[in-house]
């Protein structure tokens, strides 16, 4: 199996490129909004904490709908191999945004 998946996996780092490209600023609020929870006083945690989650689920929904987009001109048999591939890939780098990817 690893063998198929690799057919797609210079697509994906293009695709995951682009989306580093595209989104450098929403990445960088991430990053942003997970250091203020951190640093956060306890009575302002969870609003902070909310700010990050709002912006980790933006950027799980931009991803799922590249890597949706996609499938769609693909096989079903395809577009599954295709969609794990994916989703592996965007745990590999952009860990924050791979924990509700394939529930999308």
């Amino acid at each position: 199996m690893r063998v198929r998946r690799a057919r797609f996996s210079e697509l994906i780092d293009r695709q995951l490129d682009l989306f580093e490209q595209e989104q450098r600023g929403l990445i960088d609020d991430c990053i942003a909004a997970e250091k203020a929870y951190n640093r956060a006083d306890r009575d302002e945690a969870e609003e902070r904490y909310g700010d990050y989650v709002d912006l980790v689920e933006t950027g799980t929904e931009v991803l799922a709908d590249l890597r949706d987009n996609f499938a769609t001109t693909l096989e079903e048999d395809a577009a599954d191999e295709y969609e794990q591939a994916f989703n592996q890939a965007v745990f590999r780098r952009f860990r924050r945004f791979a924990l509700e990817i394939e529930d999308r």
